[in-house]
């Protein structure tokens, strides 16, 4: 089983590649133009009192660093207004996820319905900081609300689908969860034209496919499993294989079609970073490739996503710092 890979002369990044390398990205282009088609003037009406909201972008920034390490050190290299408002994203989109994954009193989807409304009025609760922070991020940066609302649709989709036939099916699911929010970074990076599009899509893909890969076993304990039965299939593994934890041969070839495919999406994204402001550049450029290394760690782990969870340490990542920057300029 193959993917389709760019040629040598499409990897060029002094030119534009077509705009479509896979049979799944059609589609999903269309949803992000549909969110461009929306999109409001910024306006500063919603202009809360300035301790309250200095007080909700603090508490992003301890979400952000707590519970990504890695999107934390990238955000570090932007300036400060953009920092600020891409960490408050971040905790939006936290939120998002913790609502689905994390048991509560009430039903999870009523859960998401009242957040959607809280995040999504002009003038939110003042005692839910990450819902402030956000609302002052998304009008002050002109984000698109349809990126939010299909944002909040792709979590939904947990609470209904827990298998994916096709990587088509599946590529759906993370334009949802992920390539929105690469959609909305690019509102509070700034970007040139729409041509950052595909691109940003392409990278949502591929960091959503390194987190299915890097939690296969933690996902399995929730009852989900997101490769492509298809693909499950060609390479002969059963869901008792999954169940068992077995790190088998079979298991081992799917993981490298995966960790390749994953890794091409990533190199064809990577020149969508010249679309984005100058300020934003090497921070887009760091959360790209310092994330890409979880995969290094999957390899080294021997494709043991079961028993052994992949991560990249903080000296890794500073090593790879300034080869990154000068990519980047």
């Amino acid at each position: 089983m193959e993917f389709a890979r760019p040629s040598q002369r499409q990897k060029t990044i002094t030119e534009i590649p077509p705009q479509f390398f896979h049979d799944w990205e059609p589609a999903l282009l269309e949803k992000a133009r549909e969110g461009i088609a929306v999109r409001l003037a910024a306006t500063r009406e919603h202009l809360t009192h300035s301790t309250l909201l200095a007080k909700a972008y603090t508490h992003c920034e301890q979400v952000t660093r707590t519970h990504s390490k890695t999107f934390f050190t990238a955000t570090t290299l932007m300036p400060p207004a953009k920092r600020r408002a891409i960490r408050a994203l971040y905790a939006f989109c936290r939120s998002c996820d913790d609502l689905m994954d994390v048991p509560s009193s009430r039903d999870s989807l009523q859960d998401l319905d009242a957040w959607r409304m809280r995040t999504t009025r002009l003038f939110p609760d003042e005692t839910d900081l990450i819902a402030l922070a956000w609302n002052d991020t998304r009008l002050k940066y002109s984000i698109p609300s349809l990126y939010a609302e299909q944002l909040i649709d792709g979590v939904c989709m947990d609470s209904y689908r827990v298998r994916y036939q096709t990587f088509a099916d599946l590529a759906e699911y993370c334009y949802g969860v992920a390539s929105t929010v690469g959609l909305m970074s690019m509102h509070i990076i700034g970007f040139t034209d729409q041509r950052a599009l595909p691109y940003a899509i392409r990278l949502g893909v591929a960091l959503q496919l390194t987190n299915i890969l890097r939690d296969v076993g933690d996902d399995w304990r929730m009852g989900r499993l997101y490769l492509p039965r298809e693909e499950l299939l060609f390479h002969g593994i059963r869901e008792d294989d999954i169940d068992a934890g077995r790190v088998t041969d079979n298991w081992r070839q799917l993981m490298k079609f995966q960790i390749a495919r994953a890794r091409e999406l990533y190199s064809t994204s990577l020149p969508g970073v010249r679309f984005l402001d100058p300020s934003g550049r090497f921070a887009a450029a760091a959360a790209i490739q310092l994330y890409e290394l979880i995969l290094d760690e999957i390899e080294r782990n021997d494709y043991d996503v079961f028993n052994r969870r992949a991560y990249t340490s903080l000296f890794t990542k500073l090593k790879h710092l300034p080869g990154i920057w000068w990519r980047s300029r």
